[in-house]
């Protein structure tokens, strides 16, 4: 039979979501699994983490909003409550800010590659990444490029490896997309300081002057950072404003529990009125070319959500206790962690956690036989702590643990 494929190699399955249904399998047949592979917050009781809030929200959307097509580029008020959400704060930024409607922050990351970077050009990120954006950009013909993440003397961001890369890039393609995904960077868990930032900033500047630059903030856990998003506000994009092109990727999937409406955006930023009119159109003419338009009904809610200043504080206050449901974790996690004598980055919040191994595929192959599951990836282990109860804890880090260093 002849191949009719122009890429007959593709894999039919997700690597992450093949191991989520390997351990619900196991699950399903009787087995005590630990299931830390998926991005998805849970209970301690294993039920699906949900704001009551946002999802009384979505039953109260009329069915007409729910049937009718939305507009191509997003419903205005969700467009405008997203630029509120992310540049609240934060004047100049909102006044410069432009949105379109996207599936989830997945299709956000799929219009800045395939919009701000040429055929076969690659986008620059950190050496540990959330695996989708490879396949994201081999689906539309882009390339990923990595530096070394962590400067092995401090432990912080190298950004001495940074600034190397993007020179040869600068160099190389005449332009530049950086995608920087904090905080709670997925998957180690790393939320950069201020003076990161800092320091990020006059890298990109120094390097703006030289080709078209833009930076790509992919925020989809920022409701679970220490800081929130303030310190990437105030001392990446608002430094870089008018010099570099400042993208955010906006994802009510983590902030809202919002999984399975695929409801996010893409928020570009730039001082200039007719640049971003040009913006603008380019993006919706990616959105029409792509999945023509988003889920309305989930818009509505969303808007609704964020412009209501009495919704809004009560998703607030019910947020709060999952960033503490999750913080527990975090919490015990460390302990045990570092009595366990495990190698990971400093991690103070969000989903997941790296731990480093050189043998990451071999050690999550002997975790299997303790019926704990994580996603092995170059050099680390990504453990969903998210979905992991807090008294499963130490059982994981001690799995972990024996399997890095077995007798």
């Amino acid at each position: 039979m002849p191949s009719f494929l122009f890429k007959a190699d593709r894999p039919g399955e997700d690597p992450i979501f093949a191991l989520n249904s390997e351990a619900a399998a196991r699950a399903a047949r009787g087995d005590s699994v630990i299931n830390a592979t998926i991005g998805v917050l849970l209970e301690d009781d294993g039920a699906l983490a949900v704001l009551p809030t946002a999802a009384r929200a979505l039953r109260e959307v009329d069915e007409q909003e729910w049937t009718a097509y939305a507009p191509i580029a997003g419903n205005a008020g969700f467009l405008e409550a997203v630029a509120d959400d992310l540049f609240r704060g934060h004047p100049k930024l909102r006044e410069a800010a432009i949105a379109v409607a996207t599936p989830g922050g997945s299709g956000a990351v799929r219009h800045a590659l395939a919009t701000f970077l040429e055929p076969d050009q690659a986008l620059l990120t950190t050496s540990y990444f959330w695996g989708p954006y490879s396949i994201l950009a081999d689906e539309n013909q882009r390339r990923v490029e990595t530096f070394e993440m962590f400067d092995p003397r401090t432990g912080t961001i190298n950004l001495e490896a940074l600034d190397s890369k993007l020179g040869e890039q600068v160099k190389k393609q005449r332009r530049a997309l950086v995608v920087v995904n904090d905080p709670c960077h997925n998957p180690t868990g790393y939320s950069m300081s201020e003076a990161e930032y800092r320091g990020l900033a006059g890298i990109l500047a120094r390097h703006a002057e030289r080709a078209p630059l833009t930076v790509l903030l992919d925020a989809a856990y920022v409701a679970y950072g220490p800081a929130g998003i303030a310190p990437a506000l105030t001392s990446l994009f608002e430094p870089l404003l008018g010099r570099a092109l400042l993208l955010a990727a906006w994802s009510a999937s983590k902030t809202f529990t919002y999984y399975g409406l695929r409801v996010g955006a893409l928020a570009a930023v730039w001082p200039e009125a007719d640049q971003r009119r040009r913006i603008q159109a380019a993006l919706g003419y990616a959105c029409r070319g792509t999945w023509s338009n988003c889920n309305r009904g989930g818009m509505a809610a969303v808007a609704k959500l964020i412009a209501d200043p009495d919704l809004s504080t009560k998703i607030a206050v019910e947020r709060g206790r999952m960033v503490e449901l999750l913080g527990s974790r975090v919490a015990a996690f460390n302990v045990a962690a570092k009595s366990a004598g495990l190698s990971y980055p400093r991690y103070d919040g969000g989903f997941f956690v790296t731990v480093f191994t050189d043998d990451a595929f071999g050690v999550a192959e002997r975790m299997k036989n303790d019926a704990v599951f994580v996603v092995p990836q170059r050099g680390a282990l990504r453990v969903a702590l998210c979905a992991v109860p807090l008294a499963h804890v130490p059982r994981l880090v001690d799995s972990l643990a024996r399997a890095i260093h077995p007798a």
